[in-house]
């Protein structure tokens, strides 16, 4: 038998329906492969057991399919670690070993159960790329190999061997070229591993920062860089990242953990691979200290800082949770995450209101302003009459004050008395007459079906919070 570590997945999943978001969608199945790591446990890809309900594994030339559970995911870096509730179904197998980074050139496997057939498929390649590229299920930017090798539907999670040894896990294929896919490369496996066995968060951080390249000769020489100086320009820190309150807009990022930055925004990563600065950030523990080095006002300067979770305005990833939703006066406000603007379909890049993609795209996580609330849908009632033109807006300020997130909307809401003015980024102005908008709760919820007022984890709060101080601070295609 070759190859006795790949296994395949067959998972049950429930999506939430984010345009009724008290519901779900109907149950929907797929499969995907895995490789199995350590006895009992098996390593796959997150997409491919995102929002699972059911998970259930096979080996080859065995009919038997026994039941796993997720024992810990990343959707960060797109991968997930299930656990075999039957001992036996991993006996007598020698659990695969994690490899190294592969070279440029060298030959790959790829192993899977692709659709069309229930025989475990091998097919080979080699390794034609190696730098930063955009993970499609988390829409980060974190180091992948390229293969020229086949990965279709039901290879996800599955594999990618050279020299014997596991190099890296399918994850997703270009959609616009033949035999060319992306694998999720062994140091970001193995810091993976390494943090569900230590019990550290399995996420990968972020630094949080936007720059700009530093080619320009006139600007470089505003900014006090000599010859020897390398680097990019910070020109927006998100609140709550790692960067906030160590870098600020208009440091000059010369160097990070060690490795110098060019002025394009590449490093030498492994002395090897020439790839943008981000590469850095797949081989840490969120909690782990990274020291930077930047030009400030002409200055350079050495910034210590401890790696946290990637902070968003727009969260990227809504996975294995509930919408967040509130109901007021028949008027459904939700949290604008990329979740939400997946209601325009495949599209939503260029078919969601442009508006919410400028707030995806480019907007500031900043302490008064920490998520963004949308005006999503108005369940129409006589409460509500002549509001249903402001679907899809977002709420500025509620009684002349911006909310910092959802929960902060929903308890100025709550406690609010008499008329409550809501104004909206359009111009246009919402008014509720609370009483009335709570008395309309009964018949709204009856006549729609909708089974509360709001989601569980926006239990009613006690009183409303104060927005906090300003601080001043220094198409790729993921595969079931």
């Amino acid at each position: 038998m070759s190859h006795p570590q790949v296994v395949r997945v067959y998972c049950t999943y429930q999506d939430p329906d984010y345009e009724c978001p008290w519901q779900s969608v109907a149950p929907r199945g797929s499969t995907g492969s895995g490789v199995i790591v350590a006895p009992g446990q098996v390593l796959t890809g997150a997409h491919v057991v995102a929002n699972a309900t059911f998970v259930q594994l096979q080996k080859q030339d065995d009919p038997t399919k026994v039941v796993a559970r997720v024992l810990a995911i990343s959707h960060d870096c797109d991968l997930a670690l299930l656990q075999v509730e039957d001992s036996a179904f991993t006996r007598g197998i020698k659990p695969a070993r994690i490899g190294d980074l592969p070279r440029l050139r060298e030959a790959v496997q790829v192993v899977g159960y692709p659709i069309g057939g229930e025989e475990v498929s091998i097919t080979e390649g080699v390794v034609s790329r190696i730098e930063v590229q955009r993970y499609e299920h988390s829409q980060r930017h974190l180091l992948a190999v390229t293969v020229d090798a086949a990965i279709n539907e039901g290879n996800s999670g599955g594999p990618v061997f050279a020299r014997g040894k596991v190099a890296g896990i399918a994850f997703q294929a270009l959609p616009e070229a033949e035999n060319i896919g992306e694998m999720v490369p062994a140091p970001i496996i193995r810091r993976f591993l390494a943090a569900v066995r230590a019990g550290l968060a399995p996420q990968v951080p972020g630094i949080g920062i936007t720059t700009q390249q530093l080619e320009n000769a006139a600007l470089r020489a505003h900014l006090g860089m000599g010859p020897q100086h390398g680097g990019v320009l910070i020109t927006a820190v998100q609140y709550g990242s790692s960067a906030w309150g160590k870098l600020a807009v208009g440091d000059v990022l010369m160097e990070l953990d060690g490795l110098r930055i060019a002025d394009n925004g590449t490093v030498r990563y492994r002395s090897r691979y020439r790839c943008q600065f981000d590469a850095v950030i797949g081989d840490h523990h969120c909690g782990d200290a990274v020291v930077a080095k930047v030009l400030r006002r002409g200055k350079p300067l050495a910034v210590r800082m401890a790696m946290q979770p990637m902070a968003w305005l727009v969260p990227r990833t809504e996975f294995d949770r509930r919408p967040m939703w509130f109901l007021f006066g028949g008027l459904v406000f939700q949290r604008l995450t990329a979740e939400f603007l997946r209601n325009w379909g495949d599209n939503w890049w260029d078919k969601a209101p442009k508006e919410l993609l400028h707030l995806y795209h480019s907007g500031l996580r900043k302490p008064e302003q920490q998520e963004v609330v949308v005006l999503a849908h108005v369940l129409a009632d006589k409460a509500n009459v002549g509001y249903e033109a402001f679907v899809n807006d977002v709420v500025a300020s509620v009684d002349g004050e911006q909310p910092v997130d959802m929960r902060d909307f929903v308890r100025r809401v709550d406690h609010a008395k008499g008329d409550v003015l809501i104004k909206l980024s359009s111009g246009a102005t919402v008014l509720l007459a609370a009483a009335e908008a709570r008395a309309a709760l009964p018949r709204i919820r009856s006549r729609y079906h909708v089974p509360a007022d709001r989601s569980a984890d926006l239990a009613k709060a006690a009183r409303p919070a104060a927005a906090p101080k300003r601080r001043a601070a220094g198409r790729r295609r993921a595969r079931r």
